[in-house]
């Protein structure tokens, strides 16, 4: 009898990246290596994968509708959601297609959890979106779909909207979190400025870390639905967009363990990334 070897595709883990400070890694810096450590993290995500992804689904800090909003879009565009910064970043290019499949199954599984949704069958890729995923799959060649941010940022509204797409990862869909540990506009720009070697935002860095990686995990929910609370909280996230996709993701990884993957100061501030399951 002729053996037939099954391959087993394996459950994707859930990943929070710091998707860096506009287009970062296509500018010229001074040093030159200031974002050098990051970009290589990036290079190297696929290899923390069990397996190559069929698709993405990535809940950027660009973007909050009132509802949860999910991109449909065959092929998305590009948009350039900064401004100031050099003429060719404003050419760069990153032609992944979208997933209506996709798209609809995370419609499906948001509503029958109670959420309200909507349908964006126009809107590109922002740059949280299209600057870290041109890193890590330069070749496009995966579909990607976005998802937004719900107004208010609640950590509950976002943590419990990621238990209800955890079934997705069992699919072989990537679920990624894409915003910034660290996200004091003031700050960084002082950083910037007088190249400072004070680096900003270890408290709470030091405090994320911990709960995350808590091995008792109502209590790493329980902190971090009281994340506000926390030293350095406010100083490291006077608004925290950039910090929320990490509630979603921990949600889709609720009954999992944590390990922080990456660790970096740069422009005078303390960025990390985190991976669930």
């Amino acid at each position: 009898m002729e053996h037939k070897d099954t391959f087993y595709i394996m459950r994707q883990p859930t990943l929070f990246i710091p998707h860096g400070a506009g287009p970062c890694f296509f500018m010229n810096w001074d040093p030159v290596n200031t974002w050098n450590r990051h970009r290589k993290f990036l290079e190297n995500l696929p290899a923390l994968l069990p397996n190559r992804p069929d698709a993405i689904l990535i809940v950027s800090a660009h973007w909050e509708e009132q509802i949860f909003t999910i991109q449909k879009n065959s092929n998305p565009g590009l948009l350039f959601d900064y401004s100031g910064f050099p003429e060719e970043t404003y050419q760069l290019q990153w032609p992944a297609r979208g997933d209506l499949h996709l798209a609809l199954q995370v419609r499906n599984l948001l509503e029958k959890a109670g959420n309200y949704t909507h349908i964006d069958e126009n809107r590109g890729y922002d740059h949280g979106v299209f600057v870290p995923l041109k890193i890590a799959f330069p070749s496009a060649d995966i579909p990607c779909v976005q998802l937004s941010l719900q107004a208010g940022l609640d950590p509950e509204t976002h943590y419990l909207a990621g238990e209800s797409l955890t079934s997705l990862r069992d699919e072989n869909v990537l679920i990624i979190g894409s915003g910034n540990t660290f996200h004091n506009i003031p700050v960084l720009m002082r950083g910037i400025k007088n190249k400072t070697d004070n680096i900003a935002g270890y408290d709470f860095d030091d405090w994320l870390t911990k709960s995350l990686t808590n091995q008792n995990l109502e209590e790493r929910r329980r902190l971090l639905f009281q994340w506000s609370e926390a030293p350095g909280a406010r100083h490291s996230h006077p608004r925290e967009e950039h910090l929320a996709p990490l509630f979603l993701v921990a949600g889709s990884a609720a009954g999992e363990l944590c390990k922080k993957v990456f660790e970096d100061a740069v422009l005078g501030a303390v960025e990390s990334a985190f991976m669930f399951g």
